[in-house]
């Protein structure tokens, strides 16, 4: 039989924690109330419901659970976050600022507010290492600017903003600050008390939880235009019926971070820093993305100069892993976020981005190291003298 290959692609997704599994299982078979109904299988699916909700709001620092809205996933909070937010506060003609480096799902929010509602964006550029500098963020800020929005943890290059000094720019002009927080939720980095953000985007299958739910945090206070309407379900921003058991694989996969029931951050980044080591070492050439160390713990983007990634990943059956995020598969254009760091179109082609969890061990480290080496050897052509 033949091995399963060694996953290194968990900012991709994440595997379902066995413990989050056992969680929502009672609620796919034999607690199949719905939340809103008033009756006994009801009022079960609304208290665990409640908990799995304090879990994700103890997950990310919110004050209370009510801060907190359960979603489809981050793509959708980032709409209702940037276009809820803006539409409530200036319905036409406003000014959104962000930057070059964004998710595409933050980008298509923003481009829709320039479409359809007379919004202008100004997109702010990051330096070498994929870091937005406030006093850039600052200089791009108008009389009529009502949202600034910066992911927390690139999903590419994994660097980490800093979203505390941003929000001292924001917050004293009544600007509202959106980040997308996909990637760090799940590795102890994002408070939103402490970072002083208005809105946080937050998904379940970035951290061991069931894909197909995610949240958006909302500062108390803050009001927003729903983007789905038809019922009051999630304080009146999200209707439907709300998908119970994966919210409470959500606030599972969210408690068990939180009580340190699996291995912490520093576990991760020890195995990423020796692969790091290994490959830096054995192929010469490479170059590391994204800041050498405010960056996410699991995150290892390399340019293997004379290969091109995709090449090489075919040639590695052993491993899965990708070029970059998975949302640009089969995009025959580099990666927005590689040329906006400064690579050329063709390093930003024979880019690879490799990311960890906790369940990699550091036999997998190993083994990928030896079979990227050897891959990357024969793909690359010898100098010629």
């Amino acid at each position: 039989m033949t091995a399963a290959p060694i996953y290194l692609d968990h900012q991709a997704t994440t595997p379902l924690d066995e413990r989050v599994l056992q969680a929502m299982m009672p609620f796919l078979t034999r607690e199949y109330g719905n939340p809103s109904s008033s009756h006994a299988y009801g009022r079960t699916a609304a208290r665990a419901v409640r908990t799995a909700r304090r879990h994700v709001a103890d997950l990310i620092g919110a004050d209370s659970e009510g801060e907190l809205v359960f979603t489809s996933g981050a793509t959708e909070a980032n709409h209702l976050a940037i276009i809820g937010a803006a539409l409530a506060v200036r319905p036409h003609g406003g000014h959104i600022v962000t930057t070059t480096i964004e998710h595409k799902a933050v980008l298509a929010a923003c481009q829709r507010l320039l479409d359809h509602h007379g919004y202008t964006i100004t997109h702010v550029g990051v330096d070498r290492y994929g870091h937005v500098h406030p006093a850039d963020i600052a200089a791009a800020l108008t009389h009529h600017t009502v949202l600034v929005s910066v992911m927390h943890a690139s999903n590419e290059i994994g660097t980490i903003q800093q979203l505390a000094a941003i929000t001292e720019i924001t917050a004293p002009r009544g600007i509202l600050l959106h980040t997308d927080a996909a990637q760090s939720a799940g590795h102890s980095l994002l408070n939103v008390s402490e970072l002083g953000v208005d809105l946080a985007s937050v998904s379940a299958h970035k951290l061991h939880g069931p894909k197909g739910i995610g949240g958006l945090y909302v500062r108390n206070g803050l009001h927003l235009t729903a983007q789905q309407t038809g019922g009051g379900q999630e304080h009146g921003l999200r209707a439907g019926t709300p998908n119970v058991p994966a919210i409470i694989g959500f606030g599972e996969a969210a408690h068990l971070i939180t009580t340190r029931s699996i291995p912490p951050p520093p576990h991760t980044r020890a195995l990423r820093d020796r692969l790091q080591h290994l490959l830096l070492t054995a192929i010469p050439g490479t170059t590391l993305n994204g800041h050498p160390h405010q960056r996410l713990p699991g995150n290892l983007s390399l340019t293997l100069p004379g290969t091109e990634a995709t090449d090489l990943l075919n040639h590695l059956p052993g491993i899965a892993a990708s070029t970059g995020s998975a949302c640009n598969t089969g995009n025959p254009e580099p990666s927005h976020v590689l040329t906006a760091i400064g690579l050329t179109r063709q390093q930003a082609r024979a880019t690879l981005r490799l990311s960890l969890s906790h369940t990699n061990t550091q036999q997998d480290i190993d083994q990928a190291a030896r079979l990227l080496i050897n891959a990357a050897h024969t793909l690359t052509p010898p100098p010629t003298t």
